[in-house]
């Protein structure tokens, strides 16, 4: 197991190099000069020049590159170029906001499709089992803005049940952030339970087919014993890896959700960040982004021996 993690990990190294070289380079691609931004169009020419200099935008890319890995190194993220905010603490403020939402989300996708994907297997070919097919296509075909934007519609707008724009931290009120994030997490289940579901069924329809399970309907075991004491721990195997892909995905693809709600999370800072030239704020995001997928992905490989014995670490 200490031998898989340090291999693990050794091997994102590249990736995280590979993606900070590659957004570094990307933000440096966009039309706009940073000191200009925050200097204005008024600003003169030897203003501006000082402001780069200040900034270290005038020395060459390769240099600004290597002293921006040096400081990541000893965590230093450099400052916001719109808010002189230290970015490392920016990032984690508003990171907090986004996995709240996500990991709730995820967790009742996956409370909701799994059983759902299961009861369909062992439904296979009959109505019910086609009935939740149909919905889960469904719920896949629909975008997660047009889903938010219509939960906006219907129970902020025409029923005033929810607030529909702002965020309230937990800290502050905790009832009021409940009902701030009540939408985003309904959106982000519905558009996530669909490929759950279906990864759920196909998964158990595969192990339903196996010799073992065969045994224990020949002993005479309930199909509810057999479902769920012999079957289950397999066909979750594969759809554990799908939601460990998922939570990952949202986390670094949220922005979209975060916009349609207000919401002051990590992925409207790294599109504020981009809108506003602001290289320490986008490259900081991009870098921590990935750094979570990396070990997302790997706590889903260190779990997945637990539920699939045929898999060693």
């Amino acid at each position: 197991m200490v031998r898989f993690l340090l291999t693990r990990i050794a091997s994102s190294i590249p990736t995280l190099l590979i993606v900070s070289a590659t957004v570094f380079m990307l933000m440096r691609l966009i039309p706009g000069d940073p000191a200009t931004l925050m200097l204005g169009d008024l600003a003169q020419p030897g203003q501006v020049e000082a402001m780069r200099r200040q900034m270290g935008l005038d020395q060459p890319i390769a240099v600004q590159f290597l002293i921006w890995m040096g400081n990541v190194l000893t965590g230093d993220f450099g400052q916001s170029i719109a808010t002189r905010q230290d970015v490392l603490p920016l990032i984690l403020d508003r990171f907090s906001v986004s996995a709240t939402i996500v990991l709730v989300a995820v967790f009742f996708a996956a409370l909701i499709a799994v059983p759902a994907g299961m009861f369909a297997a062992w439904r296979q070919d009959r109505f019910s089992d086609i009935a939740v097919i149909a919905i889960s296509t469904l719920l896949l075909s629909i975008p997660s803005f047009w889903m938010g934007l219509m939960l906006l519609l219907i129970f902020g707008l025409q029923l005033g049940w929810l607030p529909i724009v702002g965020y309230v931290p937990f800290s502050r009120d905790f009832t009021g952030a409940l009902l701030y994030i009540i939408m985003p997490v309904i959106t982000l289940v519905l558009v996530e339970s669909g490929s759950i579901t279906r990864m759920a069924r196909a998964s158990t329809i595969e192990v339903s087919r196996l010799d073992y399970i065969t045994h224990a309907r020949a002993k005479g075991l309930s199909e509810s014993a057999v479902m769920w004491r012999h079957a289950f721990k397999n066909a979750f195997a594969p759809t554990w890896t799908l939601i460990g892909l998922i939570l990952g995905s949202l986390l670094a693809n949220i922005a979209v959700i975060e916009t349609v709600f207000t919401i002051p999370g990590l992925g409207r800072l790294l599109i504020d960040g981009i809108y506003a030239r602001d290289y320490p704020v986008v490259q900081g995001c991009m870098l921590f982004i990935a750094f979570i997928y990396v070990v997302v992905n790997l706590i889903v490989d260190l779990i997945y021996p637990l539920l699939d014995p045929r898999v060693t670490a």
